[in-house]
């Protein structure tokens, strides 16, 4: 199995975005590093 080496902020990413089941979230990005998330909503399914 390949190990891949995920920065810090990348992992922070990656377990927030697991975190929701559903939603919308923006991701803003500086120099191919995401530095911020903004406007989570999250959504209910009926």
């Amino acid at each position: 199995m390949l190990q891949l080496s995920v920065q810090t902020r990348k992992k922070k990413l990656l377990d927030l975005i697991r975190s929701i089941a559903f939603g919308e979230m923006r991701v803003i990005v500086q120099n191919a590093e995401p530095v911020r998330v903004e406007n989570i909503k999250n959504s209910i399914k009926l």
